[in-house]
């Protein structure tokens, strides 16, 4: 199935049917409706402005505590910039030795594409972050001008560290030299040239993002805070996404 790029605007690759599904119900979530990210979004949209426009841009990691918006954060860039020839295409980590066919349908059409992976790590012993590289770097091929990676990750490096992997690691002439092991690691986190840490809200930011989702609430705000704090506690989280099913579930509740 060949996909109009000019009337879809995301597809998400298919591992059984080999083959990109378009979306045509597109999460309508907005830069604006994100709280408390200011300055990871000043980042990524100075970043995909840079990108769209031809200038010089990163790949990016957006890596940090779980529901902490990372996710959000790409599709709202690109809803917002959607209308300016801005593409997105969804591929899991196991599909990942699909990705360089992709690359091949799409490097030559005009519009600039976010390949986009979710929820990205690796285990000790997998090796399909070699394909990556490839794409982050290129190979004897540079790689497509018209393609950037936006990545999401719980982990710094997108691969587990252990302590035992720093014992071969030592000071040389007061530089810090990584052993192999690590070095192997931090390999393919360091091709991405911009990193955006997202870390756990506190209880006020936490708040801030409730009554965003309660913007015309006019019964007892302390009512509702201790409520969301309550869910907040049961669920040891206090993330965007705990606001979220906290609406949810307080919403019905009032129902």
């Amino acid at each position: 199935m060949s996909i109009n790029w000019n009337e879809t605007y995301a597809a998400i690759w298919r591992q059984q049917k080999q083959r990109l599904r378009p979306v045509t119900a597109m999460d309508p979530v907005s830069l604006d409706s994100l709280i408390g990210i200011d300055r990871q979004k000043n980042e990524l949209i100075k970043n995909t402005e840079n990108f769209i426009s031809g200038r010089p841009h990163n790949n990016a990691l957006l890596w940090g505590a779980r529901g902490t918006g990372k996710s959000s954060l790409i599709k709202a860039i690109l809803n917002k910039y959607k209308d300016h020839n801005l593409r997105l295409i969804e591929i899991f980590k196991n599909d990942l030795h699909n990705l360089l066919d992709i690359v091949d349908d799409i490097r030559d059409l005009p519009q600039r594409f976010i390949i986009y992976c979710d929820d990205f790590s690796f285990e000790e012993n997998e090796t399909t972050y070699m394909i990556l590289k490839t794409i982050l770097d290129g190979s004897i091929e540079l790689p497509p001008d018209n393609i950037i990676l936006y990545a999401t990750s719980n982990r710094r490096h997108l691969m587990p560290e252990y302590m035992k992997d720093n014992l071969d690691s030592k000071v040389v002439n007061g530089e810090l030299h990584y052993s192999d092991a690590i070095e192997e690691k931090i390999s393919l986190s360091d091709r991405f040239g911009l990193w955006l840490s997202f870390h756990p809200k506190n209880i006020e930011e936490y708040l801030k993002v409730v009554d965003s989702y309660f913007p015309e609430y006019d019964g007892d705000k302390e009512k509702l805070y201790e409520a969301a704090k309550l869910f907040a506690a049961t669920r040891a989280s206090k993330s965007g996404r705990t606001a979220q099913q906290f609406y949810n579930y307080y919403s019905a509740q009032e129902e």
